[in-house]
């Protein structure tokens, strides 16, 4: 029933282009990821207090969720982030504008591919592809932001990805808020229901941009 509804995405992520929401990406091709100097000091990301949140939409309406993250480290010198990465659980997908029994479980199944092998690949298929990575090329300053160009990796594609965030550092912890940006889900082979794949959808279709905002907390090793 409403498991055609939609997904996110994921991970997640990702080149240039502004929307009413947030920074849009559609770039091609993935950068060299960036390295640490041997002054750097390297923070683990906190798993339990980081997410990545989605929001997915159709002509007749949207859900959102969150996916949670399964490791990952920032290494940082003079408060700045200078590179890091990231893995994503993809086995974590949860909706959240759901209730138990309104149709949650069957949604978040067909995000994952897990309720039938017919739709393992309409969104992520987290059995065949259970994490996605996120690895930072470059972190520049801009209006008392960071803008950070990484590579995402969802379904075992590779793609650029671009976002601004705000990060803090108090010494022993780091933390990175992003603002909202767009990922175009083809990018990444997650075709369900897509306009721009499928002919002939009417208003049976989903968007294929999907909404992220990444939310990180790593504390010093």
């Amino acid at each position: 029933m409403k498991k055609s509804i939609l997904s996110l995405f994921v991970l997640a992520t990702i080149s240039l282009n502004v929307s009413c929401k947030g920074e849009k990406n559609d770039s091609e091709e993935a950068g060299e990821v960036a390295t640490a100097s041997i002054e750097s000091t390297n923070y683990t990301v906190d798993t339990q207090n980081s997410v990545i949140e989605w929001t997915g939409s159709k002509p007749s309406g949207k859900h959102n969720g969150t996916i949670n993250l399964k490791s990952g480290e920032l290494a940082v010198k003079n408060d700045t982030i200078e590179s890091g990465m990231f893995v994503i659980d993809m086995n974590s997908i949860v909706v959240s504008d759901l209730a138990a029994g309104d149709g949650k479980e069957d949604l978040e199944a067909h995000l994952k591919g897990t309720g039938d092998k017919a739709g393992e690949d309409h969104f992520f298929n987290v059995t065949k592809f259970p994490e996605g990575t996120f690895e930072i090329v470059s972190i520049t300053a801009e209006n008392g932001k960071a803008k950070i160009n990484g590579n995402l990796t969802l379904k075992g594609v590779t793609k650029p990805v671009e976002f601004t965030a705000t990060t803090t550092n108090n010494g022993d912890e780091m933390t990175l808020t992003s603002d909202a940006f767009l990922i175009n889900r083809t990018h990444w082979n997650v075709n369900y229901a897509s306009k721009s794949i499928f002919d002939d959808l009417k208003d049976k279709f989903v968007n294929d941009d999907i909404e992220l905002v990444v939310k990180l907390k790593a504390t010093k090793k």
